[in-house]
């Protein structure tokens, strides 16, 4: 198993330039930055598939969060967003984490009650998210928290993050306060939680993407996302930003999911979350301190018609474009820095996204991208990880064996092709 430092030794001759347009007028301002809170770490919601949910009652969800900034005190944001009744919550509670990997264990004297409007026991509004008071806990950057939430009541699970990559746990009881707890389950889901910020000035980037963001086919509870190694290379760097990644596997840019009646998608297809352009405002604009977007998006809306999702959902370049236009336009009114990622090829890949059309469909995108100059900067993240011999193809190094998916080696070189100097 690679190391941290390894994978990013490897991407390092991978590091692309961004070819840096002139900033847009609307984005010569940084309104966000300066502000009291920033992003440390963050999952977007989503609702859970047709069928009988998982129930749960009188449990505690012990959540592993790893943060990007650090702070002195710190805020949870639950939601209830995608549930049609209110969410009782019995209890919360956050400690620094003791150990790594798979660990939830608390590192003792660190453990602190979260209250949300001075009450440990709060209910939230169906529909709704609640942010915490401000919790005074000391979290370094690059370090991780656990979160635990105690639910006393049967609580149906309607809303979710579906791809952790990491092991959270289910126990028995209100165990929120416990160093260790005994497992009745273990979970790659994030459930009913949704952020975390830190008091610093320090502004965040805000990752907005589908599976390759998410961090799909990495190793899980290492954090081998690309924002992750993004954020170890900010340290390293000592530039001071969070970053919050809010890429959910198997998202759109231009449509909803829509599986077609009969077919496999119906079982999973929900997890793939409201289109870029309908969660924009809560996944992005509203996270604390937001002020640089980095867009990776269009490879599902290009494969997704005729596999998860209906023929007639097929969208051109043009239909693409005209999408991270409006993307560019809301980060622009928000006041934040709005960079364009180049999608990655998928030449042969197992999910059958690829095809002559579908690949003319992205190099069209990806030359908007790079040429339009409507971006602030671009990431050529297509250049860091294609094949030198068959561009249309990942890099063998770089491909977790379905040809779409970048595995950890490949994260680390996406990180390593972001310039960092965007962020100074």
């Amino acid at each position: 198993m690679s190391t941290r430092r390894e994978l990013l030794a490897l991407a390092s001759g991978a590091a692309v330039a961004a070819t840096l347009p002139a900033a847009p007028a609307q984005a010569a301002a940084h309104p966000h930055d300066g502000a009291g809170w920033t992003g440390t770490w963050a999952a977007a919601p989503t609702t859970v598939p047709p069928g009988p949910p998982t129930v749960l009652e009188n449990q505690t969800v012990r959540h592993v969060v790893h943060v990007s900034a650090g702070g002195d005190r710190l805020r949870i944001r639950l939601t209830n967003e995608f549930g049609a009744q209110p969410l009782v919550v019995g209890e919360v509670r956050v400690a620094r984490r003791a150990g790594s990997g798979a660990s939830t264990d608390g590192r003792p004297g660190t453990d602190r009650p979260v209250t949300f409007g001075g009450r440990g026991a709060v209910t939230v509004p169906a529909g709704a998210p609640l942010v915490s008071d401000p919790v005074p806990l000391r979290v370094p950057a690059g370090t991780d928290l656990i979160v635990s939430i105690h639910l006393p009541r049967r609580t149906p699970v309607t809303t979710v993050a579906a791809f952790a990559f990491q092991d959270n746990v289910i126990a028995a009881g209100n165990v929120t306060a416990a160093r260790v707890v005994t497992p009745t389950a273990v979970v790659g889901q994030n459930l009913f939680l949704s952020g975390v910020s830190v008091a610093s000035p320090a502004g965040a980037i805000v990752t907005l993407g589908d599976s390759i963001t998410n961090g799909a086919n990495t190793v899980a509870n290492l954090n081998h996302r690309w924002p992750d190694l993004l954020a170890e290379r900010l340290r390293a760097a000592r530039i001071d930003r969070g970053v919050v990644n809010v890429g959910v596997s198997g998202n759109r840019l231009l449509r909803d999911p829509n599986p077609p009646a009969g077919s496999d998608a119906e079982a999973y297809a929900a997890f793939f979350a409201q289109s870029a352009l309908r969660r924009f405002d809560r996944d992005v604009l509203a996270q604390p301190g937001a002020a640089y977007l980095i867009v990776l998006l269009g490879v599902n809306d290009l494969g997704h018609p005729g596999t998860a999702a209906p023929a007639d959902e097929t969208v051109t370049a043009e239909d693409l474009i005209a999408g991270h236009r409006q993307l560019i336009a809301r980060a622009h009114q928000a006041g934040l820095r709005a960079y364009g990622a180049t999608v990655l090829p998928f030449k042969d890949d197992t999910l059958g996204f690829y095809s002559v059309e579908n690949e003319r469909k992205r190099a069209a995108l990806n030359s908007w991208i790079r040429t339009g100059r409507e971006y602030d900067a671009v990431i050529d993240f297509d250049a860091a990880v294609r094949d030198r011999t068959d561009p249309l193809r990942l890099a063998a190094a770089y491909d977790s064996g379905d040809h779409l998916h970048p595995n950890d080696a490949g994260m680390a070189a996406l990180a390593a092709a972001v310039p960092l100097r965007l962020f100074r």
